[in-house]
């Protein structure tokens, strides 16, 4: 089985493609850090809308500056107005200080607002005033204060959904896209798979330099599997199961046996790989067996290392007599 060494990839802030779709991302992104537009950044869960926002950062002239991400559907909605626009001392119960807010706080720099459409219509409509004026009034103050930050924004649904849902306003919707943005999902994006698993590797091998052996490249079968899937949640799971195999691996290269546990727990279609690579059970088998030898018995970090709860890695013990 041949061996296919990583190669260096096409990086570009942290993204790395050659792909014609992400070398259009590269291009926009170019062509907009030069500006002071806001940017709304779309795409499916885990193609790296955050790794844009933060490419569109460093490539600007706020680049000295802070850059901020705020999870819009990850702040309760009750003080996700104070988190933002700050609040003035005794504004509610339990605002024994002043807060500046993270729009204040983000002065010079650049606020990503993740995830847009979770967030309320009438704060929507606020941030719209906010996005014209440049100012914001602190919950519990009389004055407004100016602010200096570019707001970039990113959502993982449909825009044109979103907009005949109401989950987001048509004119926030006008002042958030001067530019906009699409993040190609993996399958879209070719040979950009096995760039990905490269790059991935190199980091999995200096991050777990003193505990594993290094991993030095993707045998053929291993790159063919790769290629076949359509990785519906993109980036992010393909660097999770690349994680999960690396434990599994125990020659210079990795195979296809290697992905198979962690494939089959993100796929339920059965994946065809070889047809002499044994059962799934034998192949969870020796993996379990394998990741407990690399973590020198230790349970937890063995189930760590599998991507399962130490409940479920006891019944595979009890299952296969290990």
């Amino acid at each position: 089985m041949g061996l296919v060494p990583a190669s260096v990839p096409d990086e570009f802030h942290g993204m790395v493609g050659a792909s014609p779709a992400m070398r259009t991302v590269f291009d926009h992104v170019r062509r907009l850090a030069r500006g002071e537009g806001s940017v709304l950044i779309v795409g499916e869960t885990g193609t790296g809308k955050e790794l844009i926002a933060r490419a569109l950062h460093a490539r600007s002239r706020r680049a000295g500056g802070p850059f901020v991400a705020v999870n819009c559907a990850a702040l309760p909605r009750d003080l996700i107005e104070s988190e933002l626009f700050g609040h003035a001392r005794g504004a509610f119960s339990g605002a024994a200080t002043a807060h500046p807010g993270l729009f204040r706080a983000a002065a010079g720099g650049t606020v990503l607002l993740d995830e847009i459409s979770e967030m309320h219509p009438g704060l929507q409509a606020k941030l719209l005033r906010v996005l014209q004026e440049r100012r914001v009034r602190p919950v519990g103050a009389l004055d407004e204060v100016s602010i200096d930050v570019r707001f970039l924004a990113s959502s993982n649904r449909d825009i044109e959904e979103m907009l005949r849902a109401g989950s987001l306003r048509a004119d926030l919707y006008y002042r958030l896209s001067a530019g906009l943005i699409a993040a190609p999902p993996l399958c879209q994006r070719g040979d950009d798979v096995l760039r990905l698993a490269e790059h991935a590797l190199a980091q999995l091998n200096e991050r777990y330099a003193d505990d594993l052996p290094p991993v030095r490249g993707l045998a053929a079968d291993a790159r063919a599997v790769l290629q076949r899937l359509s990785w519906p949640g993109n980036v992010r799971e393909l660097f999770n199961v690349l994680e999960r195999a690396f434990a599994h691996a125990t020659g210079r290269a990795m195979t296809a046996a290697d992905l198979a546990t962690p494939l089959g727990a993100c796929h339920p279609v059965p994946i065809e790989i070889t047809p002499d690579l044994g059962t799934v059970a034998d192949s969870e088998r020796s993996l379990i067996e394998r990741t407990l030898l690399g973590c020198a018995g230790n349970k937890a970090r063995a189930a760590r290392q599998l991507g399962i709860s130490r409940k479920r890695l006891y019944a595979r013990l009890a299952k296969y007599g290990l």
